[in-house]
């Protein structure tokens, strides 16, 4: 990983380096691209650190031989939780992008997700995969509560809407992307995202087909790698389709607001109900044609019993008074 600067502080597990994000008021939320990161709105938030990076696999691993953790996704799902479903269809495993011969329906998703039995974060691609040479990659297939758990275990806690978007940001206001306004400033791509059509066609100009190491691309103003792409990061706040929802009155600025509740999170049409955390920053899957969700107002409703090859975490710590 490149140098973090004067403010990172580092411990003895790789990947926990944090970086102080100072506390203020900033716009949050844009009206550009999707109905469901606006409206821009005001937002204060205390101070608090972050980790520069996204947890790598060498961080969890740390983590799990420490505890003796299980996942999620290596768990037999327990079949109360999926009424109606095939007993031969809950094996533990979890989604693995597969990508398609061809053009495919955007508004189907399962023609580029495959449920792998087997893989999870040491088998990113399924049981015969390995982390080996992927160490300094963020862990994925973690759901929210193997994220979770890994923060309590660091004595740190998962980061709010508000938090990871005002460190996202790095202090430039209103800026489509977290390092400006342009998408590839002077010809330099600045985030591990898709080019090429998706699903199909992946030119992998950036040098990676799926995840990178952290620290590959360039930090944001606030020396926070990966902001944007590589992996999505879960938030600790119940997702609404009105980001603004549970804020404080509009005669107010909302402090350190956190969304919604927990039963106001589940999708009337999604017959699981199952709640869904905010997802923020993108992955190395999304695309201007699908999901231009690499910028800091973007938003993504994930179910909680969710684990991907494209999603990851990073983690947080309140500032002592």
């Amino acid at each position: 990983m490149a140098g973090t600067g004067p403010a990172a502080d580092a411990d003895e597990t790789p990947g926990r380096e944090t970086v102080r994000i100072p506390g203020g008021t900033f716009r949050m939320g844009s009206e550009e691209f999707y109905p469901e990161e606006g409206p821009v709105r005001e937002v204060q938030v205390d101070g608090f650190r972050m980790d520069v990076a996204p947890v790598t696999n060498a961080a969890f691993a740390a983590f799990v031989e420490d505890t003796g953790y299980t996942t999620l996704a290596e768990r037999e799902p327990d079949p109360a939780d999926y009424p109606g479903a095939d007993p031969d269809d809950l094996v533990a495993g979890s989604a693995v992008f597969t990508p398609p011969d061809g053009s495919v329906d955007l508004r189907d998703p399962s023609g580029w997700w495959e449920y792998v039995p087997g893989a999870d974060w040491r088998h990113p691609l399924g049981p015969d995969s390995s982390i080996d040479d992927r160490m300094d990659h963020p862990v994925v297939h973690v759901a929210y509560e193997d994220a979770a758990a890994y923060a309590e275990w660091a004595g740190k806690r998962l980061p709010t809407e508000a938090e990871w978007e005002r460190a996202a940001r790095g202090g430039l206001a209103g800026k489509r992307f977290v390092w400006g306004d342009e998408h590839v400033p002077d010809g330099q791509l600045m985030a591990n995202t898709w080019q090429g059509e998706f699903p199909h066609e992946n030119t992998a100009l950036d040098g990676y087909e799926r995840t990178s190491p952290v620290g590959a691309f360039p930090a944001n103003e606030f020396g926070l790698y990966d902001m944007a792409g590589n992996v999505w990061d879960w938030t600790s706040d119940w997702f609404s389709a009105d980001p603004s929802a549970g804020d404080a009155p509009a005669c107010c600025t909302p402090t350190n607001p956190r969304g919604v509740s927990e039963e106001q999170s589940v999708d009337p049409r999604d017959p699981s109900e199952m709640p869904r955390r905010v997802l923020k920053g993108g992955s190395h899957l999304c695309a201007p044609n699908y999901c231009f969700r690499y910028r800091p107002a973007a938003r993504y409703p994930e179910p909680v019993d969710t684990s991907t090859s494209h999603v990851g975490f990073r983690c947080v710590e309140s500032l002592q008074d």
